[in-house]
């Protein structure tokens, strides 16, 4: 398995607890150093997607579990409860899309790249008011991309209810709003346990990886949306 293309990252979110490294632990890799490191993927009894790997000196390790934070909106200071949640690869899709189960029978879909943007500016594609049925079924068609695309991102919105599951660039589920019972009851299910320590990849350096075929399943998949262009969404909680 090739990693043909990475970019380092810092964790953009405002979650509390949040912190980055000053120094590159990628600066000073031989090719073959950093290949070896690209090329694992298990911690433990944890397996990474392709998309993202932790900083080289391992200042965080993954492991499956979830946490309660909060978001605060920038502008309207609003607090809204959080789940920020990490599962194992071969149980994380099927946990993303019986979270969006809880979301109700229509809901409104971001997709989100950042293959354009150097330094992680992403573009956000919206698709408005469509059934969770119909959606369940693209997601599946397009689990490679939403799985193991570093650059490729998604949320699902239900404007009503203030409700929002997002698929995250670095394959970290955040579910926002309540009654957080609802996604609790869902994680457990998934063998994902609250742990209150639990820190997160994104809670340090990291890479992302992707490929120039991202690119071409992330246009098939804006198209089969239904999206013609890029638009900014309210309801979308930004990050």
């Amino acid at each position: 398995m090739g990693f043909p293309g990475f970019r380092s990252g810092q964790n953009k979110r405002n979650f509390s607890e949040s912190r980055s490294t000053p120094t590159s632990s990628f600066a000073s890799l031989s090719p073959d150093e950093l290949e070896a490191h690209m090329e694992r993927a298990r911690y433990g009894t944890f397996e990474l997607t392709d998309a993202i790997r932790p900083s080289y000196n391992m200042q965080i390790v993954p492991r499956q579990g979830y946490r309660h934070d909060e978001y605060c909106d920038p502008d309207s200071k609003t607090r809204v409860p959080v789940i920020l949640a990490s599962a194992s690869r071969e149980r994380l899709f099927d946990l993303f899309v019986d979270l969006v189960g809880c979301l109700g029978d229509v809901v409104n879909v971001v997709l989100e790249t950042s293959h354009h943007g150097d330094t992680g500016e992403h573009q956000d594609f919206i698709r408005e008011h469509i059934d969770v049925p119909v959606l369940s079924s693209l997601l599946y068609e397009f689990e490679d991309i939403l799985l193991n695309d570093g650059c490729t991102g998604i949320a699902v919105v239900n404007p009503q209810r203030k409700q929002e599951i997002q698929f995250d660039e670095h394959k970290l589920l955040i579910c926002y709003g309540s009654p957080q019972e609802l996604y609790e009851r869902v994680l457990i299910k998934h063998d994902v346990y609250p742990d209150g320590n639990l820190r997160f990849i994104t809670e340090a350096e990291h890479v992302h990886s992707s490929t120039d075929r991202y690119i071409d399943q992330f246009d098939s998949f804006q198209y089969r949306l239904g999206i013609d262009g890029c638009f900014q969404d309210d309801t979308h909680f930004e990050t």
